[in-house]
């Protein structure tokens, strides 16, 4: 998985949901006398007919492709997909499936349909095909010719986002393409969900499928830098399938390629680093890091700072398993860093000091610890941070958040405690299908501080979204889930 580029199904491996404050509810539009008024003048300005090209463009694209855009369900993850032949054979990414066997699929009829997974991609090439089950007919969408995608031409996006939102549509243009790693970059709108649906061209044909977002912090909403796998590397992937040389099962990568890690111990001398030319680039944003890693107990809380006055610092931090568990970029003050969590398992955890932003080259301090265990903590996460400017920040409302996230079973009980004597706390929790299941603002009258008790329906990751009641909120946080 790429760091700060987050992969786009709606599932427990780094993906971000965004979580509605009350100020954040989607209002309508009151309508106004003059209105009327204001779409006629449009009509008859100068450039209206052009405006008038435009949206038949949209409409036309929409019209004719969207009926083979379906949505990919699973038990832990949801995503979009592309009919490419009329017997069911469906595009997607192979991180939306990875777990392989059948899966769901939803037609854009709202039909139910069982597919069977026939193929993963290789050497970290993100696609997988889907096959429905006893199908002749169905649509589909044409594969654009090899070459023929230019920036700024436009570029349209249909999925399912946030796993609720089947059968949008987005536009914008082709904002970049990088040759090297075969990815087109896009401003059109894609958000967790649509992990494997369709980038079109103005032909309704496919350029691209959509794969993953950049982003910063914990959030993961859209900020106008997406990225497709070009079309250009499907043909040859679709006939090792139909050929039965594609593997059948997802193909696991480090995201560090070949680089080991420096192994450090918690609450030993603080180490010395630095950033040069030499040290390893995350791909998303071209920033260099170095990587580290270090032997946890679960419930242990550990505080990580990193510290520099040459760079921007900001940390990762991953469990034993690569996946995430927190990143941070201001929270020891000034541009300094620190993340401060209890340990969710046993094992090797993985830290990549890195830098705010690209290519940044200088010295940092890098020092861990680890309180004195008293008795195991039966806290499922205990952390601290804080919501600073510059942090990811909800589009609706402006207000900061961040994110968390944990493993639950199906029928398990959990409690959420968000406490902030700063501002005014905000909390939400998310399934592993990406569907609210819970808010909460004030814990009582006599409190700003947000509580939340909740039920677990399924096996699987959940997401917790600590946020600020409104945009105002600054300053640090505890969140502990019991």
């Amino acid at each position: 998985m790429n760091l700060k580029l987050l992969s786009l199904a709606v599932s427990g491996i780094l993906t971000i949901g965004v979580a509605a404050s009350p100020a954040a509810v989607v209002t309508a539009l009151s309508g106004r006398p003059e209105a009327d008024l204001t779409q006629f003048n449009s009509l008859h300005s100068p450039g209206a007919i052009a405006q008038n090209t435009e949206e038949q463009t949209n409409i036309r694209v929409y019209e004719q492709a969207s009926p083979a855009v379906v949505t990919v369900d699973t038990e832990k993850s949801n995503g979009s997909g592309t009919i490419i032949s009329p017997d069911g054979m469906v595009l997607t990414n192979a991180h939306v499936v990875s777990a392989g066997g059948t899966v769901n699929i939803i037609l854009s009829d709202g039909k139910k349909v069982v597919a069977d997974v026939v193929g993963f991609g290789e050497d970290g090439l993100d696609l997988a095909v889907v096959k429905i089950r006893g199908q002749n007919n169905l649509p589909t969408i044409p594969i654009a010719r090899p070459g023929s995608v230019k920036v700024g031409q436009q570029a349209f996006a249909i999925g399912n986002p946030f796993g609720q939102f089947q059968g949008t549509l987005t536009v914008g243009i082709v904002s970049r393409i990088d040759l090297s790693r075969g990815l087109i970059q896009t401003d059109a709108a894609i958000n967790p969900g649509n992990s494997g649906g369709p980038l079109l061209n103005s032909s309704g044909e496919l350029i691209g499928v959509n794969t993953s977002i950049f982003t910063r912090g914990q959030g993961g909403g859209n900020i106008g830098i997406g990225f497709a796998i070009s079309a250009d590397k499907v043909p040859a992937f679709l006939t090792s399938v139909r050929e039965g040389r594609a593997p059948r099962i997802a193909q696991r990568r480090s995201p560090f390629g070949n680089k080991s890690p420096q192994k450090v111990a918690l609450n030993g001398p603080a180490v010395s680093g630095l950033l040069t030319d030499k040290s390893s680039v995350l791909p998303a944003d071209n920033s260099f890091f170095d990587l580290y890693s270090f032997e946890g107990k679960a419930g242990q809380q550990i505080t990580i700072e990193m510290k520099s006055q040459e760079i921007d610092p900001y940390l990762i931090l991953l469990g034993p398993n690569q996946r995430e568990i927190a990143q941070d970029d201001d929270g020891a003050g000034s541009k300094n860093a620190r993340i401060t969590v209890r340990l969710p398992a046993d094992g090797t955890y993985t830290l990549l000091a890195n830098s705010y932003q690209a290519r940044q080259l200088g010295a940092y301090t890098l020092e861990l610890k680890a309180s004195a265990s008293g008795a195991p903590s039966r806290a499922i996460l205990q952390a601290e941070g804080a919501l600073v400017a510059g942090g990811p920040v909800l589009a609706s409302d402006k207000s900061l958040y961040r994110e968390y996230t944990f493993e639950g079973r199906s029928g398990q009980s959990v409690a959420i405690s968000l406490e902030s004597t700063d501002f005014d706390a905000y909390v939400a929790i998310f399934g592993p299908n990406g569907r609210l299941l819970g808010e909460n603002d004030d814990a009582s009258d006599s409190t700003k501080n947000a509580f939340l008790s909740v039920t677990l329906p399924a096996t699987g990751r959940y997401r917790v979204v600590v946020n600020a009641y409104d945009a105002s909120g600054r300053g640090r946080y505890n969140l502990t889930i019991r």
